[in-house]
């Protein structure tokens, strides 16, 4: 029996349970770091199923090997966090926590591999050795990959793999490329303070207002020079503060924004043109500043031979599963891994083909659930595939 047909065994045995699933993590989601309910619900489960997973040292998160104990070991890789928002879906399995919402899809990502892990163990022989990850704080900057990393989840691991919702993307199709398929992120806050004053007499004082906007139109200007514009390079603000009254310039303000490139060597050096480009702006006004800028994730570049794994197993669940796709502005932590080992990130179809395309990190997010089978067959084929093209 190959494994697509254990998948298919199992997902008709069980489809429903893994429905449930997603919809209890739904139903209550934990945010970066605090994943320990998550974490206690998954490990229940591969513990039942005779296997043995391993906590990470954070508390939150675990991995779990089975199969052959020799090379080549592969790892499937899930997040598990939610996103700090409210949710508005109206579904009958809302989140019931307050400010907390899987508006990403990592539910999904979650009950997807706990079933993978539970078809798979009871196959009678897996081709290659196994370790699943289900790693926390995706969401948070620079992400919990990072932690994972260093307690050894990448020991003794040749490649990686990992999927991620694409609302779209219809049910049933599943996009993947070579090369980079997200982009860097990173997050940047800039503090400006100056003596204040009446707004009458701007000359006296440092125009605080007047140096925000500065910045708000200087600083993107700039990059748009420094930087290779095939490098989809992009800066946009999300925040600014200042005053309280019209007549009075402020005495402080922040602003704050994203940068994301879709180039590993671009965001190495971004930091550096960023802060030389306010210390320029700023200098003429006598207004004092500080940089906060935090450095996020590089991009997720898909390895070849980890894309062919992939593009293989997608097309074998059918001739229209396999889609196009390019490389999104967003940012993943999945990336850290492939800085280590060679990977490839999947794009899974969530939409049901009717109706609104629901984004991402909004509080109206859901998926079609559907696509939990497609998934979990997926990873399956994933695991066939490895042993054969890897």
């Amino acid at each position: 029996m190959t494994l697509a047909h254990v998948a298919d065994s199992w997902l008709a045995a069980h489809f429903d349970e893994l429905v449930e699933w997603r919809r209890h993590i739904h139903r209550y989601p934990e945010l970066g770091r605090q994943e320990y309910v998550t974490t206690q619900f998954v490990a229940e489960r591969l513990v039942d199923a005779g296997l043995n997973p391993k906590v990470l040292p954070g508390g939150t998160g675990l991995t779990c090997d089975f199969g052959p104990d020799r090379e080549p070991r592969i790892a499937l890789r899930a997040d598990m966090d939610a996103l700090p928002m409210a949710e508005r879906t109206g579904a009958p399995y809302a989140s019931t926590m307050p400010n907390a919402a899987h508006a990403c899809g990592h539910d999904g990502h979650t009950a997807i591999l706990l079933g993978t892990a539970l078809a798979l163990a009871g196959a009678p022989e897996l081709p290659v050795g196994l370790r699943l990850i289900f790693q926390p704080a995706e969401e948070l900057m620079p992400g919990g990959a990072i932690d994972t990393i260093a307690a050894g989840a990448l020991s003794g691991v040749s490649r990686i793999f990992a999927l991620h919702c694409d609302p779209r993307l219809e049910v049933g199709r599943i996009a993947v490329k070579t090369g980079p398929i997200t982009s860097a992120a990173d997050m940047i806050e800039i503090s400006l303070s100056s003596p204040g004053g009446h707004t009458s007499r701007p000359h006296l004082t440092s125009d605080l207002v007047y140096g925000l906007g500065t910045l708000i139109t200087g600083v993107p200007g700039i990059l748009s020079r420094r930087i290779d514009p095939r490098n989809s390079t992009v800066m946009v603000w999300g925040a600014v503060n200042a005053g309280v009254a019209a007549n009075a310039i402020p005495q402080s303000g922040t602003l704050a924004g994203t940068i994301r490139t879709a180039s590993r060597e671009t965001w190495l050096g971004l930091e550096d043109i960023v802060r030389e480009a306010v210390a320029a702006l700023l200098s003429p006004l006598g207004i004092e500043h500080t940089v906060q800028y935090n450095r996020g994730v590089p991009p997720v570049v898909n390895e070849e031979v980890s894309t062919r794994i992939i593009t293989h197993a997608v097309e074998a669940l059918g001739p229209d599963a396999l889609a196009d796709t390019r490389q999104s502005g967003g940012g993943e932590d999945f990336s850290w891994y492939l800085e280590e080992v060679p990977g490839a990130m999947a794009r899974l179809g969530v939409w049901s083909g009717h109706g609104p395309q629901l984004d991402l990190h909004q509080p109206t997010f859901d998926l079609d659930e559907r696509a939990l089978a497609v998934g979990l067959r997926l990873m399956v084929n994933i695991v066939e595939q490895s042993a054969a093209l890897g």
